[in-house]
Order: C-alpha cells, then structure tokens, then sequence
C-alpha cells in the first residue's frame, strides 16, 4: 500500500474502534436503578481509550519507517554493487544513487543499457516493494493488536477519561516543544552560521561598516575579491523604511479602531471591518506593482513640480505603501482589545462627567494599551520582515541615506538576493545572509523586551 492508503485505512480503523469501544463500554458497564451506568468515565471516552491505543503506536512506526526506509534502501542497493563502484568518492556516489532511484521511480528499468545499473536499479524497485508490503503488514497489524489492548481496558473501573485527558496534556506539552526546540534549533543555526563569517569579517567592520558590496570574485587575483560586508546602510534602510510604514499605519489603524469600536453604528462597522481587512489579504507582490507603477511614479512627479529630486525608486514611496499593508494589523487588533475594556470603566468615567473624548483618552486607551502595543509590534515586525515591495519600490542599492526621497535596501532583500541561484555555502558572501538574519533577529528581540516592558508597566497600574 502507498502512504495515502495506509493512512485512510488508519482512519478507518480508528472510527472503527471508536465505535466498538464505546459500545463495549455500554455492554459491560452495568445499569443502575437511577438510571446510569456503573462506569467511572462516560462512554465516549472509553471509545477514545480504544482509539488511542489503536492510533499512538502504528503512527510512531509508519513516521519512523517512512522516515528512514528510503536512506535504508539505498545503502543496501550501494553495497550490492561491484567493489570499484563502492570506492567512489561521494559525489559519484549520489549521483549514481539518485539515477537510479529515478530510474526506478519512473518505471524506465527495461530501457537501461548498462547491467550494472539495470541491477541495482532492480534491486531498489524490489526492495522498495517490499518495503512497502512490509511497512503495511506491520502498521495494520500493530493497529490491530492495539485495538484489541485497547479493548481490554474497557472496564467499568478504567478510570478512561483520566487516562485520555493524560494523552491529550503530553500531546499538547510535546506540540509545546517541538514549537520551542525549532526556535532554538533556527537560532542556533543562524548563530552558528553567523560565527564561522566573522571568522572571515570582522564583527566591527560588519556592525560599523558603511559600504555593502558582498560581490566577491571566484579567483583571488580578481578585482574586489574581498568584498564589503559593512551593514549599517542596510540596517538604517530597514529602519527607514520601516518608519516611514508605521508613521503611517499606527494614526490611520488606531484612530479607525477607535471609530469602530466607539463611534460607528453597527450596521456600519459590520461593513467596515470586514473591508478594511481585505488589505491585509492582497498579496504583496500586487502591492509592489501598485507602489512601482503608481505611487514612486507620483511622489516623483509631485517632487520635481515643487523643485525636489527625487528618485525613481524611493524609501518613501515603499513605506507608504507598507504602511497601507499594515494598517489591518494595528486597526484590528486594537478594535479587539479596545471592546474587550469593561464596560464598567466607560460607566465609571461618565458618571463622574467625563465626555465621551476624555473617556476614550483617559481611561479606554490607557486600559487597552497593552493590546494596542501588541499590534503596533506586529505591525513593525511585518514592516521588517517585508521583502517585495522593497524590491520593487525602494531597489537594491545600499546607500547610507536618511533622506526618503532616496533609494535603499533592507536587510531582507538583502538576504534574498544573496541566497538566490546556485551559491556556495562556504563562501562570506552567502553566510553574510546569516550575520543580516542574526542581526535582525536581535533588533526583533529588542523590540519584543520594550514592549513588554511597557506592557507590564500599564497592566500593574490597570489590573
């Protein structure tokens, strides 16, 4: 059987055994003369001990099998060939394997001339069968003898919600983890990434550096072999533009929130929200093309009739257009947390003689600002992490400029575009992209530690 079949036979097999344990929880557990049954869980439960004995193990085999079944076959298919073939360097090794593993897969086996490939590629496709038939044996049947375990444990005594709601707490504790460790696990591998580039560049000419030219030359007697990593004309961009998107995003999201949330009609903000949410839905590519063909085209045009120079591709109009991108992110999340305030602190203010404006102002804002510190944060943070629109708006050139009628680059589009084609991982110029990531990390990190900051501080006043 393939994946797909074995997993729906699972399925199967698990409502199956919902079913059958849950009626076998009714056939033993004995009616009383209130009414009820003498079972210490209720009887769904019992059909969910069944099912997790039936699922939990044959889904660790099938995610173990499946996970290394394939680097298995092919270790035995490379050591049943001839010696000299074996000796080969790695190189030769993968291609050879993964011409046959091609081959294979294709089912092109009769068109190879060469015996030697014509075996071994027998000898994967057979192997391969006989994986699967045995992958399939084993899962069904280890279902099956959990099932019946399962079905074992369906006592009146079983304490089966106890037991399921145990699964349940390590599952979500495991889910936990694997969301912690995979943090961990990236930013461990940006550092370390990061650490084998300084050992080529300094991490003073990086961090202080004015002039980015990663372009290196593939032979040493080349003109800029060497290279300029210096990032600060990358880090004042994002900056820039960045501020430019939330200067903004932050006035237009949060007066619209406080409109919605305090002002509009119900049958207005019924409409309103919804539509003003479709921003954050439009793919960013279509918001490059409207900030290159629209926007940088008229601030240009409006620049020069008032005798200022301005670029064909600016700062400017990137952040004005980020900062229409953004605006979902702050209105709506500051709507949720503004009509969250207790109703209790609004009656509170106009009973002391508080006008509607000075209740928004003096006790509403002040009670939500936590939540509308959350959003403005992740607003900024998708500003940073904005990479097309930058291409598009703003370009590639890495100038050290505050003036937004000037074009620049952010340290994302950086990153891309020193990942993009074939590179060389060994090389400064690519892992220059995980010294960027490193250091956009830190400037996320720094704002998330001000923000809660100013989070705790309001929330000890306000609780």
């Amino acid at each position: 059987m393939s994946l797909n079949t074995i997993l729906i036979t699972l399925l199967a097999l698990l409502v199956f055994s919902y079913v059958i344990g849950r009626g076998r929880s009714l056939a033993v557990g004995k009616r009383q003369s209130n009414g009820r049954r003498n079972l210490h869980s209720l009887p769904s439960y019992y059909g969910y001990l069944v099912v997790i004995w039936t699922a939990i193990p044959a889904l660790i085999i099938l995610a173990l099998w499946t996970s290394f079944d394939g680097k298995l076959i092919s270790d035995m298919t490379f050591s049943s060939l001839p010696a000299e073939m074996q000796a080969q360097g790695a190189d030769t090794k993968g291609l050879f394997l993964n011409e046959i593993v091609n081959l294979a897969k294709e089912g092109q086996i009769d068109q190879i001339e060469d015996p030697v490939k014509r075996a071994a590629a027998e000898r994967y496709a057979s192997l391969q069968n006989i994986s699967k038939l045995a992958k399939t044996v084993v899962v069904l049947g280890v279902a099956i003898l959990g099932l019946i375990l399962g079905l074992r444990l369906v006592k009146p005594e079983t304490r089966a919600r106890n037991k399921v709601e145990t699964v349940i707490r390590w599952s979500m504790i495991l889910c936990a983890s694997i969301a912690i460790l995979t943090t961990v696990g990236i930013v461990f591998s940006v550092i370390f990434e990061s650490i084998i580039f300084f050992k080529t560049v300094p991490v003073w000419d990086f961090l202080f550096g004015t002039k980015w030219s990663p372009q290196t030359a593939i032979r040493a007697d080349q003109a800029g072999s060497s290279g300029s990593f210096g990032a600060v004309p990358l880090f004042v961009g994002t900056l820039l533009i960045s501020l430019i998107a939330l200067i903004i995003a932050v006035p237009l999201g949060l007066m619209s929130a406080i409109y919605l949330a305090e002002y509009a009609s119900p049958k207005f903000r019924s409409f309103a929200k919804p539509t003003l949410e479709i921003l954050a839905g439009i793919p960013t590519v279509v918001y490059g093309f409207f900030a290159a063909l629209t926007v940088a085209p008229f601030i240009r045009n409006l620049g020069e009739s008032i005798g200022l120079t301005v670029a064909s591709e600016s700062a400017l109009a990137a952040g004005l257009v980020m900062g229409i991108m953004i605006i979902p992110f702050v209105s709506s999340l500051s709507d949720d947390v503004i009509t969250a305030v207790p109703q209790s602190l609004r009656d509170g203010a106009f009973g002391m003689g508080a006008t509607k404006s000075e209740t928004i102002k003096q006790v509403i804002i002040p009670a939500a600002l936590p939540g509308i510190i959350g959003g403005v944060l992740l607003a900024a943070s998708r500003a940073i992490g904005e990479t097309m629109i930058v291409v598009m708006a703003a370009g590639l050139s890495a100038n050290l400029t505050f003036n937004p009628m000037e074009a620049v680059t952010t340290v994302t589009v950086q990153i891309v575009t020193l990942l993009t084609g074939d590179q060389e991982f060994d090389s400064p110029k690519t892992l220059a992209a995980f010294a960027l990531g490193l250091g956009l990390f830190l400037i996320t990190l720094m704002l998330n530690v001000v923000a809660l900051h100013v989070i705790r501080k309001y929330r000890e006043q306000y609780d």
